[in-house]
């Protein structure tokens, strides 16, 4: 499936893999420093980490704390802190020591535990060096002043003292051992993989809050709605069929050629903000690493079937409706367009999460690939459960038919996107597009755009616009231009709901731009 548009905002443990930029040494750990500064290779990790994400609110200014994170189970949230040098409500006065410690041992400064949103488990495998690093960058930045927003979490994990049985039970310190049977490189992925990536925060198939040691390693499980999928060598769910370079071009730019969807979900924003920035050493380790870990499957091989009879299956209806046009009778989609349903990683995975939120949010464009309307929209909650068990149940997919329309309204409370009218529009991040549709007037010339007056209207305004920023990428073209028009649209003079209208001006610029004189036609 394409990918999904996501706002600021991480899970538990943040997703980010990332770590020091240079290579270990043979049979070592240590993270080899690009230059002798201490300072750029701190921004590195920073970077590589994606800390931002995490230490940032929505508006806010960066590292400077305030976004709420939600805990599993109903015990709260917590509002992360600000890690800029300000003496008062950051970590200004913090020793080099004591940074080490909240990050080798999860302990404060003034001596209390950190709660496990903070993937210390995880960070403690961190060379001392890459964590010297790390604070040398941090110190580097503006001081901030922003104090640290009220917790909301439910007694007793509301009192710190009660996290040391947590402690006791799932967290043990220690550095990263590297494996003396294997290369340097595999060592490499596995440092990044087990430590600063914390990737098994998310892909992990335990879900104790923060324990990085225990069951499920990499095996996929649920994570704030969406499914983080198995990444053992798993033919089925894992990555068992997927070569190391089509891993490494998925890490690196989110889509892979020959393997049938795009990246999904937060993973999108781990794969801009941190990967797709790290060294290809260091993403070309991770690959090789996880094509080293051994076939876990999940799933259950004898799960009975309800869609032995595909055309009268529940949701064959609603997929003939809502899905078939883009997506084919027989799940294959369009080659280099529109993803395969069939054998999609994303839609065989153990949970239908992520096939839930696709539907309900939509997917802007991704590489090549086009955007997809968030049709869920106009669909209701048993429609959505039935088609997602359709797909995951037919074209030869065998995933356990487990959505449920509960399930559903649950998530659809909590998908917030662009394309699905109902999160604000995006903004054009790439700075020449941004320039190439100002000078276009792009925003005054799709104002007052009715539905039949696309394509003309992106038929007359797109050269100009490719003219000025021949190097953007297609899927920037589509996501700038379907950014500003929603930004710029009198959305009462479309003529259709909201949602339907953005999704039809997506699918139309991306139209134009692979069939350049359609609208003479």
């Amino acid at each position: 499936m394409p990918r999904q548009r996501v706002t600021r905002r991480r899970p538990v443990h943040a997703l980010a893999l990332g770590a020091g930029a240079l290579a270990l040494t043979a049979g070592a750990a240590q993270a080899q420093p690009a230059s002798s500064d201490l300072v750029e290779k701190g921004r590195y990790l920073a970077t590589a980490g994606d800390c931002v994400a995490c230490h940032t609110a929505p508006g806010g200014k960066p590292y400077a704390g305030g976004l709420y994170i939600n805990f599993p189970g109903g015990i709260g949230k917590l509002a992360t802190p600000n890690i800029t040098p300000d003496k008062e409500t950051g970590i200004g006065s913090w020793s080099d020591d004591d940074f080490k410690r909240a990050m080798h041992q999860g302990i404060t400064k003034n001596g209390s535990y950190l709660y496990p949103a903070f993937p210390f488990p995880w960070y403690t495998r961190l060379t001392d060096e890459d964590v010297t690093a790390l604070k040398a960058y941090l110190f580097s930045l503006e001081p901030v002043n922003a104090p640290r927003k009220p917790a909301d979490i439910a007694f007793p994990f509301s009192i710190r003292d009660g996290l040391l049985a947590w402690r006791l039970a799932f967290f043990t310190e220690g550095r990263f051992k590297p494996d003396p049977k294997a290369s340097d490189q595999v060592n490499r992925g596995a440092y990044l993989v087990e430590g600063p990536g914390h990737c098994g925060a998310c892909h992990n198939g335990s879900k104790l809050v923060g324990a990085s040691q225990w069951s499920g390693y990499l095996e996929g499980g649920t994570i704030d709605g969406w499914y983080a999928p198995n990444l053992s060598g798993d033919d089925k769910e894992g990555l068992g069929l997927w070569s190391e370079d089509q891993l490494f071009t998925y890490l690196k730019t989110g889509a892979a050629p020959g393997r049938a969807g795009v990246v999904a979900g937060p993973m999108r924003q781990v794969i801009e903000e941190s990967l797709s920035k790290m060294s290809d050493g260091d993403v070309r380790a991770i690959a090789a690493y996880l094509k080293t870990l051994a076939p876990k499957p999940t799933y259950t091989p004898d799960v009975t079937s309800d869609f032995k009879q595909a055309a009268t299956a529940p949701g064959a209806d609603t997929y003939l409706n809502r899905c078939v046009a883009c997506h084919r009778p027989d799940g294959q989609g369009m080659p280099g367009a529109i993803p395969a349903l069939a054998g999609n990683g994303a839609v065989l995975a153990k949970g239908p999460e992520t096939v839930i939120r696709v539907i309900l949010g939509g997917l802007d464009a991704k590489g090549e690939y086009a955007a997809m309307p968030a049709v869920g929209v106009g669909m209701t909650d048993a429609e959505v459960a039935a088609v997602t068990n359709y797909v995951r149940q037919t074209f030869g997919n065998q995933a356990p038919p487990t959505a449920e329309p509960g399930q559903v309204a649950t998530l659809r409370a909590e998908t917030r996107t662009m394309l699905a009218g109902n999160a604000p529009c995006e903004t054009v991040s790439n700075p020449t597009l941004a320039a190439a549709l100002t000078a276009a007037d792009a925003a005054g010339q799709l104002k007052s755009v009715k539905a039949e007056q696309m394509l003309p209207r992106i038929a007359t305004l797109l050269p100009a616009v490719r003219q000025a920023a021949p190097q953007v990428s297609t899927a920037d073209l589509v996501n700038g231009l379907t950014a500003t028009y929603c930004q710029a649209a009198d959305r009462s003079a479309t003529g259709l709901d909201w949602p339907t209208t953005l999704g039809a001006f997506a699918g139309v610029v991306y139209g134009q731009i692979k069939t350049p004189n359609r609208a003479e036609k």
